[in-house]
């Protein structure tokens, strides 16, 4: 919303969470229904993907029904997958060559994201932050302008996952790993901040010995958290929301139909925060 001084502007984070973050389109659906829009988005890994989405002109339902039809169909994703394969020797060694585990998410992002997304981010309707983690600076980064697609990759780059992303002459990895839910980033920008918060969390037995992936997984996680828990008792007055994705890996994304579905209740409670804010 970006009406008089006697409207409240409402800032929108969306955070880093793999898979998890499907459940962000459900908050922006809150918004959808009551017919206003935030005047501003953050958005980590994830939320700056579907961050980037909204702010592109997208209804959430459209997000959404693009979500379910692209990850939900096995035959679609093999379809779209075959098509970033290294042309030539030469292009897979410039993409990393023989690195376990790690793939170039630019490529997989020109296949995958919405054609309505932009190149640039001047083409959005929404403003839009996006957070990297600078590696070799060992700190965040906020894109708010240039090319688009390489600042979400940028954002998403989970370490051991994908390659890091290389821009303007730096490195970037996942921008969970130093900003997760960014509500310090529309904080000073709006007079209320609804942030998502789809981090950490397991639903294992106390007793059960985490395997070595689970338990390398757990620790990335629970740092993030850490984060977050810090982030919100720094802003006290922003709304800071988690849906029940505990249960779900960050690399999940075949299960989007079930995450989507088990999160629906985000969508009442965003609507409800945003009731508070305008009040």
């Amino acid at each position: 919303m970006t009406g008089s001084d006697q409207t409240p502007r409402i800032g929108l984070a969306l955070g880093a969470g793999g898979a998890r973050g499907l459940a962000h389109i459900h908050a922006l659906r809150a918004f959808d229904d009551l017919g206003v829009k935030p005047s501003v988005i953050s958005g980590t890994s994830i939320g700056a993907l579907i961050g980037a989405a909204y702010a592109a002109g997208m209804t959430a339902a459209e997000i959404e029904a693009y979500a379910r039809d692209s990850l939900t169909n096995r035959v679609h994703l093999f379809t779209k997958a075959m098509t970033i394969r290294p042309s030539s020797l030469s292009g897979f060694l410039s993409d990393g060559g023989l690195r376990l585990g790690e793939l170039n998410l630019e490529a997989i992002l020109s296949v995958f994201l919405p054609p309505a997304v932009p190149d640039r981010f001047e083409s959005l309707t929404i403003p839009l932050h996006i957070v990297a983690t600078d590696y070799h600076a060992e700190r965040p980064t906020v894109f708010t302008t240039g090319a688009l697609k390489s600042a979400i990759a940028a954002s998403a780059a989970i370490p051991a996952v994908f390659l890091p992303v290389q821009r303007d002459g730096r490195f970037y990895i996942d921008g969970g790993a130093t900003n997760p839910c960014p509500i310090d980033i529309v904080s000073p920008l709006a007079k209320g901040v609804i942030g998502i918060d789809v981090t950490g969390g397991n639903t294992r037995a106390p007793a059960t010995r985490p395997g070595k992936i689970e338990a390398a997984y757990g620790f990335n996680q629970i740092l993030q958290e850490t984060v977050v828990i810090w982030m919100a008792k720094a802003h006290p007055g922003a709304i800071m929301l988690r849906p029940p994705v505990q249960t779900y890996g960050v690399l999940d994304f075949l299960k989007a139909a079930e995450i989507l579905d088990s999160t629906a209740c985000l969508r009442d409670q965003v609507k409800a925060g945003i009731g508070r804010l305008l009040a």
